[in-house]
């Protein structure tokens, strides 16, 4: 083995040896900095103040502070290389308690920065999920090292935050198992009964379909908007029942039927008020929650209905799901909240609208996004707004997505963290109000 590659390859596999890599506790050195740490900014101008502190930390002493110094251009903090392996996975995962801040989600920074040869290799992958414990949050991020990636750069950042400072504990990068797949079957019914009886017949029609179209195995069937409407010639108000009801229970029978979980609009009321209203029933026929429509049109208000207050977002045994319904589809903020909350697929029982806004939704939030309508498609969008599957009339549009699945550009990389992390939400959009 030529020198040069023989001291190269003891190079790495020194990097190598510090993994996993955990510490608790910094001490400063000579030069003010902890063993394998170093600073970094765009440029001097911009440099932030790092700084070990050892009055704040999680367990032993001393955390990596970073002060915005009184700057509104500081950006940078603490970094450290370690080596990797091309194709393998990595978690990073971290502590940080900050203060002063006026958006911690913009202003507070980790991420892998891929390295080969000194050079970026791929894109960084950016920190987006968080869990507060007491005074701390703890922040982390799992991903593959792209081919070529000799090493990473970890780095712990302040962003923009003049009167803010960050204090970072327990950080640890290890390797990890590629993360399986996570299969979801799904199925969106394309039905638009006419001239039945009343509100039972109509439900009964989309559960028979849904019963019959939906493959053994589905693990969630999406039914449009206002099920127990459509068909009956009748106005919303009068078709509105509690929740749970008659057509929840209808509902019920088909979930413990096809042992899928069931999405679906109608009318609910509650009192004096009465909602445009999705439910989500379990696969054991359970009512496992609802969600009122936010964004009600003119012609709904009109008619006397109330709008809901809040995005809800339910856990399932496959993963977390969001509902919008129509109307919400035309505004950025529905499909938004559930995407901040951890939705993972939005359902949308609708009754008709934009399907260039459906799309923008899946993309900029970077969801699948499965609809059921009448004169708008049932089908699945998956995070690039590509659409996966599609019903005509009468039939039952069938898609197998996993939730795993990476949708990665390959110039801009992950967009989900990296959209989430550039997202604005502290600047005023109607300034004075």
């Amino acid at each position: 083995m030529p020198r040069a590659l023989f001291s190269g390859f003891l190079a790495v596999a020194a990097w190598a040896a510090q993994l996993p890599y955990h510490q608790s506790g910094f001490l400063p050195g000579t030069d003010g900095k902890p063993e394998g740490w170093s600073t970094w900014s765009a440029r001097a101008e911009t440099a932030p103040r790092a700084y070990v502190d050892s009055m704040h930390s999680r367990g032993e002493a001393g955390s990596l502070a970073i002060s915005g110094n009184s700057n509104a251009a500081a950006y940078g903090g603490w970094e450290r290389r370690l080596a990797v392996v091309p194709g393998r996975w990595y978690k990073l995962e971290a502590f940080y308690r900050a203060r002063g801040l006026t958006y911690e989600r913009g202003q507070v920074l980790m991420r892998l920065d891929w390295q080969h040869g000194g050079k970026r290799a791929g894109q960084p992958e950016y920190a987006y999920r968080t869990e507060r414990e007491g005074d701390w949050t703890r922040v982390w991020v799992e991903g593959p090292a792209p081919d070529g990636a000799e090493d990473v750069r970890v780095q712990l950042y302040l962003s923009n935050a003049p009167q803010g400072t960050v204090w970072w504990d327990d950080v640890s990068l290890q390797e990890m198992p590629a993360p399986a797949a996570r299969p979801v079957t799904v199925a969106s019914v394309n039905l638009r009964p006419r001239n039945t009886s009343g509100p039972e017949e109509s439900v009964r029609r989309f559960v028979e379909l849904a019963a019959k179209g939906a493959p053994r195995g589905t693990d969630l069937i999406v039914l449009p908007e206002g099920i127990t409407v459509v068909g009956t010639g009748k106005e919303d108000v009068e078709v509105a029942q509690t929740v749970p009801g008659p057509a929840t229970g209808m509902l019920s029978e088909l979930a413990r039927k096809t042992g899928a979980w069931v999405a679906a609009g109608l009318y609910e009321r509650d009192g004096a008020a009465v909602y445009n209203t999705a439910v989500l029933i379990d696969r054991k026929g359970n009512l496992a929650g609802k969600y009122r429509k936010v964004y009600l049109p003119r012609e709904e208000i009109e008619a006397g209905l109330t709008p809901g207050i809040e995005y809800p977002v339910f856990e399932t045994d496959f993963g977390k799901v969001g509902m919008m319904i129509c109307w919400d589809v035309q505004y950025t903020d529905p499909a938004r909240g559930l995407a901040l909350a951890g939705a993972e697929i939005i359902l949308m029982p609708i009754w008709g609208g934009s399907l260039t806004l459906a799309k923008a939704r899946a993309i900029e939030n970077q969801v699948f996004l499965a609809s059921s309508g009448y004169d708008f498609p049932s089908q699945v969008l998956d995070p690039n707004g590509e659409v996966i599957a599609s019903a005509p009339e009468g039939s039952v549009a069938v898609a197998k997505i996993d939730l795993n699945r990476r949708y990665v550009d390959p110039w801009l990389g992950n967009m989900r963290g990296r959209l989430f992390k550039e997202l604005r939400l502290d600047v005023p959009v109607a300034p004075g109000e």
